[in-house]
């Protein structure tokens, strides 16, 4: 894999010098399909790391029913049902990140909105009158 700044190099010399792929890739000795693959891309090459995963990802589903049941059932008591014998913290970190879905909505709580969801536009209508050109004027 090559770094941002064989990226930046292959792209300058392609872009601005007019540079071949061939000759790029004799110059810079690298492949050809590299330096296709450089050409083509309009981001930096960047390093990737699959998911890994959790290991409470295979008992999930077993929570998931639990709470659909039972939504304020203690992590804990969950443990025990699933037959977890590992940390709970990684246990009760996924519980309480899964318990608001299956919770009842409260019917006191007040509404609230997250930023950019709701916009109010109020309309100014001012006393005075107000020139628009030409010697005219108008009230709204």
């Amino acid at each position: 894999m090559i770094g941002v700044e064989d990226w930046a190099e292959i792209r300058r010399l392609h872009r601005a010098e007019g540079m071949s792929i061939k000759g790029i890739a004799r110059h810079l000795g690298i492949a050809r399909n590299t330096v296709r693959r450089a050409v083509a891309s309009d981001d930096p090459p960047r390093y990737r790391r699959a998911p890994k995963g959790s290991i409470v990802d295979a008992v999930e589903p077993a929570i998931r029913e639990l709470l659909a049941q039972y939504p304020r059932m203690p992590a804990t008591v969950i443990a025990e049902r699933i037959g977890w014998e590992r940390s709970l913290s990684v246990l009760k970190r996924r519980v309480r990140e899964l318990r608001p879905v299956y919770l009842p909505a409260d019917p006191v709580s007040r509404t609230a909105y997250r930023p950019g969801e709701l916009a109010q536009c109020d309309l100014w209508f001012p006393p005075a009158d107000i020139p628009l050109g030409f010697g005219q004027t108008g009230r709204p």
